[in-house]
């Protein structure tokens, strides 16, 4: 059996875009050569891994080959990351993954500072909710997360792996319109908003809302559950409620509405890190370098190692 990259890189780009014309887009070649190199593949496997239907599914062996074809390719790619490092050349994308109100509020000055400091790597933004993010992080289709409130990490047996990079401690706050009775007041208590509908989006934050609720001896019964960002905005501005942000939404908040300081105090921990279980891709190290250099704007102190560690050994 000879199996070659080649054909794992066509099958997890057709796998990843959903489609052969959107995998050859994605991997600069003819729709043809993508369905010879996955045909191929097959063969040597001497069984189907896709279903070629719309989109493109897998089957049961391709659900099982995907987690080792994703780890192959990243060790190739960290091998040729390796190589131009040690030539003074470190150049690569890294795929980036995080959640929505992470990519709309922080990614994009984060983003712009990348592209002027590190203009030779790529990033490519993978937006998706909290369980999704981590889970990229663990199969290989991300090779970078930014995760929230991440557990208490040590630095793992690969060189490049650890606790990561805290880029922010963010903080919740009170969503309220500007005509609110509260709108003037420099903190509200969660208490004072138990008689207003309360709207909650079921992402990562609805936890930490959850336990602001308890902590405050309140019921937490939402009005409404709002999954997309922009929806719950919209409906706050429509006065069919009030919700609770944390601090990286403000730049997202209209003019007609006020984001304020909440009490009880809580807030998150916005951390960049590579996966637990393999090698970082190289090109993060140098990521999470310039990261920890840069005062993120937008919230309340500058990049700081995570937990209070220094960066993974050897990524210095």
């Amino acid at each position: 059996m000879t199996l070659n990259l080649p054909q794992l890189r066509a099958f997890l780009a057709v796998v990843d875009a959903g489609g052969f014309s959107a995998a050859a887009a994605e991997l600069g070649m003819s729709q043809s050569a993508v369905s010879h190199a996955v045909a191929s593949l097959e063969r040597e496997l001497t069984a189907p891994l896709l279903i070629r239907a719309s989109p493109v599914r897998t089957t049961v062996l391709g659900a099982k080959v995907l987690p080792h074809a994703r780890m192959a390719l990243s060790a190739v790619r960290s091998v040729e990351q390796l190589a131009a490092d040690a030539g003074g050349t470190m150049t690569g994308t890294v795929r980036l993954a995080s959640t929505p109100t992470v990519c709309q509020g922080l990614l994009p000055g984060l983003l712009r500072h990348w592209r002027e400091d590190q203009p030779r790597i790529t990033v490519r933004v993978f937006e998706g909710d909290s369980a999704e993010v981590a889970a990229w992080l663990e199969d290989g289709t991300a090779d970078a997360a930014v995760l929230i409130d991440p557990p208490p990490a040590t630095a793992g047996k690969y060189p490049w792996s650890g606790p990561g990079i805290e880029l922010a401690t963010d903080e919740y706050r009170a969503l309220l319109p500007r005509d609110h009775p509260l709108a003037d007041e420099p903190r509200v208590d969660i208490r004072d908003l138990e008689d207003d509908p309360f709207l909650i989006s079921p992402n990562g934050c609805e936890a930490r809302v959850r336990t602001l609720h308890s902590l405050a001896g309140l019921r937490f019964s939402p009005t409404h559950r709002v999954r997309d960002l922009a929806t719950l905005i919209s409906m706050v501005q429509a006065g069919l409620g009030v919700t609770v942000l944390s601090e990286v939404s403000r730049s997202l908040i209209p003019s007609d509405l006020v984001l304020l300081p909440l009490q009880p105090q809580t807030s998150r921990r916005l951390v960049l890190t590579g996966p637990q279980a393999r090698p970082w891709h190289p090109a993060l190290r140098t990521l999470a370098e310039s990261a920890a250099g840069h005062l993120v704007r937008s919230v309340s102190r500058p990049a700081a190692p995570a937990e209070g560690h220094s960066l993974p050994s050897g990524s210095r």
